[in-house]
């Protein structure tokens, strides 16, 4: 391992942005502590860490949002004590955020020249929509864009919209492009057109500072690795260095195996069956699908397969246009997710902050409120009884929260999971549907999350986990079943688990039975 950022390999040319010492607290928390390293011209640098590390508050200080309470940032030599917001567009500095940042009522030319648009017809002040359009258009061929300037956002998908956000930080010639968790919400193919445009810009002697919790990625793109842990420099990783157990001990300082959240134990018997469903996004695709006490079920597929539209059939969101369902062998008609919920079956959704949780509730609310009657005494909500299952599920999921009345906006992305996770544990789960269940959660987390669905399926509950993270389908699951258009493509027992399987199926080909894992 690397003992500091020189030796992280050669270099053609010197870092043009040296961090030295940098710290920063907020009361009585060191969000990071003596942090350095250096930034050259055209390398990508994969940012590592877990939620908490002190990614977030380093980003900050780059982008001039807070400054440091010590250390200094030199750019081409000249050292400064913090930056402004406008020291660090000057200095070339350039982010696509997680959440992006774009005006859905505008083009794509727009949005890319936002406060610095073309104007025409002097002291008229005219926009010139041309100009836009001209000025827009090379850097839109330069990221692989497949439309045009001209084009409404409103109709982008979020990889495209991604690739206008990388478009507008080129536009205002930048030198270091941060991409921060670009691809939490991308499909497969998508992410790989992303990935040849971060190649692309080092080429174009672009630095690149990527920041995922999807750590085969870095393996693809970084040229070295910087990690963080508990506000502090963890290590550095040379390129040759670079692989995914390597980074994970960095990160958690312990080696971590995915698939210890598989299990040896035999399945039990169907508990939720499903015979020629049709959903309404797909009803000429019908599905069989069997859900097994015990078992984890993953749910492949590329985006737009109808694995969430699956779903929502299951628990009742959405009525089937035909088929029929059967819960432990008996005729199972669900009207609404009330229905399903008196059934055990639940649903932890893709989407946990616009449908999992209560942002501006507390812990204890957001846990009671799917079994309000169970915590009513004469019809009122028994504060005493909400908090004493909320302190339960607390310490069972480890929800790192000081007080059951925090909001759970405050929470991280696994707290936040965990918080869903609890108000069904607090019930009895006899199926739970997990559909991208560690999207934009860090390996310590997810490993949480793996282990409590392990838990779950030894106690008996039959699990359906669709998730769009490869590693992931493969590393728990106990088998696949990959959807294609709408339909069941095929499964996967566990000597077939591959990558190539999977994508072999979720294309609509036949797998190749000689490609086993």
């Amino acid at each position: 391992m690397a003992a500091d950022a020189e030796s992280a390999g050669h270099r053609a040319e010197p870092p043009w942005l040296v961090l030295a010492n940098l710290s920063k607290s907020y009361g009585p928390v060191n969000a990071l502590i003596d942090f350095s390293m250096t930034v050259a011209r055209g390398e990508v640098i994969g940012i590592i860490g877990e939620n908490g590390a002190g990614k977030s508050t380093l980003m900050k200080i780059l982008g001039g949002v807070v400054a440091p309470d010590a250390g200094t940032l030199t750019v081409d030599g000249t050292p400064h004590s913090g930056f402004t917001v406008a020291d660090s567009m000057g200095a070339g500095i350039a982010f696509v955020h997680q959440e992006l940042n774009l005006f859905d009522n505008l083009d794509v030319a727009a949005n890319v020249l936002i406060g610095r648009e073309k104007r025409q017809g002097g002291f008229l002040n005219l926009l010139d929509r041309r100009a836009q359009r001209d000025a827009v258009a090379p850097l839109l061929r330069r990221v692989g864009a497949n439309f045009a300037p001209n084009t409404p956002v409103s109709s982008l998908s979020i990889a495209q919209c991604q690739m206008v956000e990388i478009a507008k930080a080129l536009s205002v010639d930048a030198r270091l492009v941060i991409l921060d968790e670009p691809t939490s919400s991308l499909p497969l193919a998508e992410t790989d057109k992303l990935l040849d445009v971060i190649a692309d810009l080092k080429r174009s002697g672009i630095a690149v500072i990527f920041i995922t919790h999807r750590l085969h990625e870095i393996e693809r793109a970084a040229d070295r690795v910087v990690a963080l842990r508990d506000g502090r420099l963890a290590g550095h990783l040379s390129r040759a260095e670079i692989t995914h157990d390597a980074m994970v001990k960095l990160m958690i300082g312990r080696d971590l195996k995915l698939d210890e959240a598989r299990s040896n134990r035999p399945v039990g018997d169907i508990v939720l069956s499903a015979r020629g469903i049709r959903t309404p996004s797909r009803p000429a695709a019908p599905v069989d699908l069997d859900l097994r006490a015990g078992e984890i079920l993953g749910l492949a597929g590329l985006v737009g397969a109808g694995r969430t539209e699956l779903a929502r059939v299951f628990f009742g969101i959405d009525k089937p246009l035909g088929g029929s369902l059967s819960l432990r062998g008996q005729p199972l008609r669900l009207k609404t997710t009330t229905d399903a919920v008196k059934q055990g079956i639940f649903l932890v959704p893709e989407d946990r902050k616009l449908n999992g949780v209560l942002l501006d509730l507390p812990i204890s609310e957001n846990i009671s409120l799917p079994n309000l009657p169970a915590h009513a005494r004469r019809s009122l909500v028994s504060r005493a009884l909400e908090n004493r299952t909320a302190e339960t599920q607390r310490k069972n999921l480890a929800i790192k929260a000081d007080r059951l009345a925090t909001p759970a906006r405050s929470l991280s992305g696994g707290n936040q999971q965990k918080v869903v996770l609890a108000k069904w544990l607090a019930m009895t789960p006899s199926v739970m549907i997990f559909d991208e269940p560690t999207r934009g959660i860090d390996i310590g987390a997810k490993a949480e999350i793996y282990r409590l669905m392990r838990g779950l399926a030894e106690q008996g509950v039959a699990i359906l986990m669709i998730s769009s993270d490869m590693e992931e389908v493969i590393g728990a699951s106990d088998r696949i079943a990959v959807m294609h258009e709408g339909a069941i493509a095929g499964y996967l027992d566990r000597p077939d688990f591959s990558e190539e399987n999977v994508l072999l199926l979720a294309v609509g080909k036949q797998m190749n039975h000689t490609a086993a894992a």
